[in-house]
Parts: structure tokens; sequence; C-alpha cells
């Protein structure tokens, strides 16, 4: 059987289209873009071309708008940081209890070195931010309020457009972390009022180590790295340019592509989702109308899902607890943490994130085979055995503690 990989919110294949697109750059044109000659002029305007290139798939008004960087990671840390430097007697921020560790890491840091005051508000049992609490954290002392399009565990999108209304009304800055959004779901940034978002090559079948974020044009901007001119002296450093060039191309096929990939890659997950219900004793985390349409979280109850991934890779086939970057930690994910997930349920999570690389067979030998691990699975755990004597999970509070 050949392997399966569902954990495309991790990463996902880079396209072979991208990588052709980008071996020129690492051996005939290989000049520095910010070079006066031909050498650099010719991959400047690659890099130009890129750039126009994530401009249409966000729907920027301008091409000058977006800023290469690293990552995710990074372009979360500049706007984040940048919004500090710039809001002069602002030094707070709002964000959610449900975001990736590249924002609450950050956060958290700036509480214990500055004191900067984070307010955390908390979702729903179906992962939906609290938009009273939200509205009522925003005030005069708001620096920025950053909170994820999308759910990297459980796909659940969030109304960003209003709630960067919202923020605008008190006079912050607003941020949106869209790395799961980008290229899974149409976006029109020039209707929206979000001044910056972060987003990640890897995510869309581009290479790793690139990123993107966009800057509203007006928006004051302070740089994470400093140094040459590059980026409009917005992100120091030699440009990444096989990288860029790989990230572009990848932005163009996904925007090629999305109407008719992105009914597809949801029929598949519908799909799956409906023969895995049909085991029994599982639930679907995640707000079931307004998700990504390539994630499904389920929670199969009284069992532990690392046994269900491990016996699932065993099989040839990759799914995952959530978060890559939380990978390891024994604590149950933060984010089913901040939704109450039952607690007969907490333990039992697995996420099931496709692509446009899978196919119908796939979700068919997914569902040929779950069916008997879970059920081994259950007849050797003592929580299955005990299921009527599990209670709920206590209520938390939105305060997170990571």
């Amino acid at each position: 059987m050949r392997p399966i990989y569902l954990d495309n919110n991790a990463t996902t294949r880079t396209d072979p289209a991208v990588v052709a697109a980008m071996l020129p750059y690492f051996s005939e044109q290989f000049g520095n873009a910010s070079s006066a000659h031909a050498f650099g002029s010719e991959v400047a305007g690659a890099v130009k071309q890129a750039r126009k290139g994530l401009q249409a798939l966000l729907g920027s008004a301008f091409d000058h708008e977006i800023v290469f960087t690293s990552g995710g990671t990074e372009s979360n840390n500049a706007a984040i940081l940048s919004a500090l430097e710039t809001q002069d007697g602002r030094d707070e921020i709002v964000t959610t209890a449900v975001e990736h560790p590249a924002v609450l890491s950050l956060v958290e840091h700036l509480a214990a070195s500055r004191g900067i005051k984070t307010h955390f508000i908390g979702v729903d049992a179906q992962g939906r931010l609290d938009l009273g609490a939200f509205r009522s954290a925003l005030g005069p002392r708001t620096a920025i309020a950053s909170v994820m399009w999308a759910n990297n565990e459980t796909g659940t999108l969030f109304p960003v457009t209003q709630l960067a209304a919202m923020a605008h009304e008190a006079g912050a800055l607003f941020h949106t972390d869209a790395v799961q959004a980008v290229g899974k779901i149409p976006l029109d940034l020039k209707a929206t009022g979000i001044d910056m978002l972060s987003l990640s090559g890897h995510k869309l079948h581009g290479p790793k180590g690139i990123g993107a974020l966009y800057l509203r044009k007006g928006t004051k901007f302070s740089p994470l790295v400093r140094g040459g001119p590059q980026e409009r002296r917005r992100r120091g450093g030699t440009e990444n340019v096989p990288g860029i060039v790989g990230l572009g191309k990848a932005a163009e096929l996904a925007l090629a592509q999305l109407q008719d990939e992105e009914g597809r890659v949801r029929a598949l997950r519908d799909r799956l989702e409906r023969g895995i219900l049909q085991i029994g004793d599982c639930i679907v985390l995640g707000d079931a109308e307004n998700r990504l349409p390539n994630t499904s979280n389920i929670a199969f109850e009284h069992l532990e899902g690392e046994a269900i991934i491990h016996h699932l890779n065993r099989a040839g086939i990759a799914a995952s607890l959530g978060s890559a970057c939380a990978s390891g930690s024994m604590e149950p994910s933060h984010v089913l943490r901040a939704m109450n997930v039952p607690l007969a349920a907490l333990r039992g999570a697995v996420r099931f994130s496709l692509s446009r690389d899978n196919t119908i067979d796939d979700v068919v030998c997914v569902l040929n085979l779950l069916p008997e691990i879970v059920a081994k699975l259950r007849a050797s755990s003592p929580l299955w055995q005990e299921r009527g004597h599990i209670t709920a999970n206590p209520s938390r509070s939105t305060e997170l503690t990571l």
C-alpha cells in the first residue's frame, strides 16, 4: 500500500512545478536581487513577479504590500512587535486562547519580559470566538488585536473582517495569522480592514523557510530584521530568491485551482468524516458550518489519540494530534481545553487534514483500516471499559497558561 498523507496542516508536499520554477535560481540565475548589474536585474524581475502572484492570491491592492519573510512565525513576531513599537501610548494586546504557539509564545514572553498585558479571548464548544468579550477587551491602550483566520487544529474560521472593524473602532491595529487559510479559501484583502496578515509557503505546496507579511499601505511599521535596503527597508538581508520564486509559483497554482480544489477537497473531507462517525462514540470538533474545507478533527471517546496515530502510522497513514509545533507535549491541546471538550474525548482527538494531492482512494483506504484499529484499542483500553464513570471536563478560565 502506498503511503497516505493526511497531515497537510503541518506541511504540504512541494508541488513539482514549484520545484521546477525554483531550480534555475540555485544555478544559472544566481545573482543577488539587489545588485545593479544584469545578473541582479534578471533575478529582481523574478522577485517582482512572485510578489505580484502573491498579491493576486491575497486580493491585495498593491504588490508592495507584500514583505517576504522566513515564514509565518517571523511574520507573526514582526507584526505584533511592530504594533507595540509604533502605537504610542498603547501597550496591550488582544488575542485568543486558541492561537498558534507562534503567537502565544511571543505574548507570553512579552508579558514576562516587558509587562505587556494580553487579553486572551475564549471560545465556545465549537471553537467560535466570544465576540462580546473581544469587543470588551479592546480599549485605548490596545496596540494590536491578533486573531488567526483559521484554527490549525479544528479548522474553525474566525470573522476577521468584523474583528478588524471592532479593533479599528478602538484605534488599534488588526493582524491575522492566516497561515492555514491562504490557498484554501478565497481571500480579498481589499474588502477587509486587515492591517497585517501572516502566511507561510510550505502550507500551500510551496517550499519551507519562506513566507510573507501583508502590510496594508499606510500602516506604520518597525522592522524586526534590520540591515540593508531590501523589502523597502522593512526586512533586511539578502533575498531568498529561490524561496520567493517558489512561493510566487505556489500562489499562482493555488489561485488557478482554488475554486475547483476547494469543492473537491471538501467533498473528500466530508466523505471521510461521515465514514469515521459510523464507527460510533466519536465526535467532530470545531464549527461544522464554518470550517476550512480540508480539516477534520475527530475525538474518539475514551481512547488516546496518540495510540490511534501510532497504529495509523504503522499502516502507512500520516495524521496528527494537532499542531506540529506542540508535538511531544503530554498535555492535552490548549485549543481543545479552551473549547471545554469533555474529558472523555479530550485525549482522543485526531486531526485529518487533506490537500489537492489526496484522492478518494486515500479516503476509502483509511475507512477500511480505521474501524479495526479503533476496535482493537477499545478492546484493550481501561478507559473504554470504565467509560460510564468519566465526568465532564471542568470549565477553564480564558486567561491561558501555556
